[in-house]
């Protein structure tokens, strides 16, 4: 689990309501059909910028942000140098019986071990790298559309109330509520695009981009590992992808 994202909605909405609180108001912040105007035309909107699969595949991009386990890129970098030894003191062939728990990496070694070219071999890692940022792109595009949506659903909102408020102006006592209410969309708008849907949309953006680096160094892994160079050649070339902190650690 990613606990900064966890840490980041519960604070965001801890320090808003409490602020709430304080005011000594916080029943009149909440109004159920501004909620529903909000939420509720952000969601329609939604379906009609990106195509139903592409938001049902957004709901498990959604988890992905929150139930995330990243990886060790020094681990990663160990498990490559393995199988350089490996490919060094035996065969490309016997690396088949190496046991190899990233999928990725796993499918690019087999590769590799079946007498596939190196050009071949990276061509078809260098795809799937490629599918992959395709599909968070996606993830991450339904989220900066709700970003953008919410808040204007919150103005239209807002002025659904400002129309009533001003066909009502007989009753003068009525007219500060009735504002109160109106800018209460506005309000959720602003919430839900700045607190929940960008930053979920840049969380998967850097998530991506962590996918990214990890990939591109098991290409490069297999493919020093395919020319047969030394494991302490391959572990520090790896490593170059790496900032000074991680590589202590590799």
């Amino acid at each position: 689990m990613d606990i900064a994202t966890v840490i980041g909605l519960i604070g965001g909405f801890g320090l808003i309501i409490t602020t709430i609180i304080m005011g000594g108001n916080a029943g009149g912040f909440l109004d159920i059909p501004s909620v529903v105007v909000v939420l509720g035309g952000t969601f329609a909107a939604t379906f009609v910028m990106f195509p139903l699969k592409t938001i049902i595949g957004t709901i498990k991009v959604a988890m992905k942000s929150i139930f995330f386990k990243s990886q060790d890129p020094a681990q990663i970098i160990r498990t490559i140098t393995g199988l350089a030894e490996t490919a060094r003191k035996e065969s490309l062939v016997a690396l088949e019986k190496v046991p190899i728990e990233d999928q990725y990496l796993k499918k690019g070694v087999m590769l590799v071990a079946d007498g596939s070219s190196e050009a071949l071999v990276r061509s078809i890692m260098e795809i799937e790298l490629d599918f992959m940022k395709q599909r968070h792109r996606q993830g991450q595009g339904v989220f900066k559309g709700m970003g953008m949506l919410a808040p204007a659903m919150g103005m239209i909102g807002t002025l659904i109330g400002l129309v009533n408020m001003l066909q009502n102006l007989e009753d003068p006592s009525s007219i500060g509520p009735a504002m109160a209410v109106a800018l209460l969309t506005t309000f959720y708008g602003a919430v839900m695009a700045n607190i929940v849907f960008i930053p979920i949309a840049k969380k998967l953006e850097e998530r991506s981009e962590e996918d990214s680096l990890f990939m591109q160094i098991m290409i490069e892994g297999v493919a020093s590992v395919q020319r047969g160079e030394h494991p302490s050649v391959v572990k520090d070339k790896l490593e170059a992808f790496l900032s000074p902190a991680l590589r202590e650690n590799s």
